[in-house]
């Protein structure tokens, strides 16, 4: 038996109303696996015990998380209550930071019954694999003066390793998928950082002679998404262009609330942290109708990255004829609860047995 401990962080919004699903969904997949087990701690760390504690958690929060397997996280911020800058380097950039989750992978495809807004999306599957840790994100910098003299400073970071590790991980990805990768720059408007980016790929791309490569400028690759992504296999990018890139990404499949992420720790020091890619909803919180499938998908990522992806696509499967029957919420044009929905699912995957 695998036995797998999960570090549980729900968090705000509808990340209480959707973790819960997904963890009953992956009890009901390690019962169809036979020789698979998770141990699920939840931690209660948001902007509600920012509130009663003035952090978003405890000092010795990273050490209580550091020895789990994997951390499977809601969403993070409620900005009626901590503004946003507080609440996502209090907790979701502390815990990438902290525990070197350099790499970030979220992946876009049509699922059957999800209406894109494309007249033709003509069967898209991608992945992007986001430099997580560097890059327009990097918090060196600072503001001097006031008033009309005031001045902000924003300095980008780019190293030589953090941008090899992202783009040997697009490539092996892509090695195994259809070995095309694409690189996210913009070196005719950034005259340092993305010339730099520019010669790391073409550097990394010899290693894998067999994968064909291209180069695209953000602004063209962003319409690109939206008039041709059925073109992409892996795309690479930085911090920022991978963060806009993932968006269109989730908005082309027909809503940000199907999307999953992951943020990797490469080197196995750190638990990873699995993720949808949606916000905490407040306008929707309790009532019920909040989307569990972005949060399902990533608990499929999470089985990918323990080994098991056999059981992981067998769930995207199921998920997939559940949303191609119109057992959907309200957000993505149907009518059913997130109980229902997930209810709907676990049928489904005991049915398998």
């Amino acid at each position: 038996m695998k036995k797998f401990k999960v570090a549980s962080i729900p968090g705000d919004g509808i990340g209480k109303e959707v973790v819960p699903a997904a963890t009953d969904v992956l009890k009901a997949v390690s019962e169809l696996h036979g020789g698979l087990s998770f141990e699920f701690t939840e931690f209660p760390y948001s902007c509600e015990y920012y509130l009663e504690h003035g952090v978003m958690m405890p000092e010795e929060g990273l050490e209580r998380l550091k020895n789990f397997d994997s951390i499977f996280l809601g969403a993070v911020g409620n900005i009626k209550l901590v503004p946003d800058h507080i609440s996502l380097w209090g907790l979701l950039i502390k815990l990438r930071r902290e525990f070197e989750q350099e790499i970030n992978i979220r992946p876009a495809k049509v699922l059957q019954g999800i209406r894109s807004p494309l007249v033709n999306p003509k069967d898209f599957d991608l992945i992007v694999v986001r430099e997580n840790s560097e890059g327009e994100y990097s918090e060196v910098g600072g503001r001097i003066f006031r008033g009309e003299d005031e001045i902000a400073i924003q300095n980008n970071i780019f190293s030589r390793r953090g941008t090899e590790r992202a783009m040997r991980y697009a490539f092996e990805l892509s090695s195994r998928r259809g070995k095309h990768v694409t690189s996210a720059t913009k070196s005719n408007g950034i005259v340092h950082s993305m010339p730099f980016w520019d010669e790391v790929f073409k550097d990394v791309s010899k290693e894998y002679p067999d994968i064909q490569t291209d180069s695209q400028h953000i602004d063209a690759l962003a319409a690109f998404f939206v008039t041709h992504p059925d073109k992409f296999d892996v795309i690479v990018a930085s911090n920022l262009f991978g963060d806009i890139l993932t968006d269109i990404g989730a908005a082309i499949m027909g809503s940000v609330g199907i999307a999953p992420a992951a943020n990797i720790n490469v080197n196995g020091k750190y638990p990873s942290m699995f993720e949808p890619v949606h916000g905490s909803a407040p306008d929707i919180i309790g009532k019920g109708i909040a989307n569990p499938i972005g949060q399902i998908w990533t608990a499929k990522m999470m089985l990918d990255h323990i080994g098991e992806e056999e059981i992981g696509t067998l769930l995207l499967d199921v998920v997939e004829s559940v949303t191609s029957d119109g057992i959907i919420t309200p957000d993505i044009g149907g009518k059913h609860t997130t109980k229902e929905v997930t209810e709907e699912i676990i049928s489904r995957l005991k049915a398998r047995t």
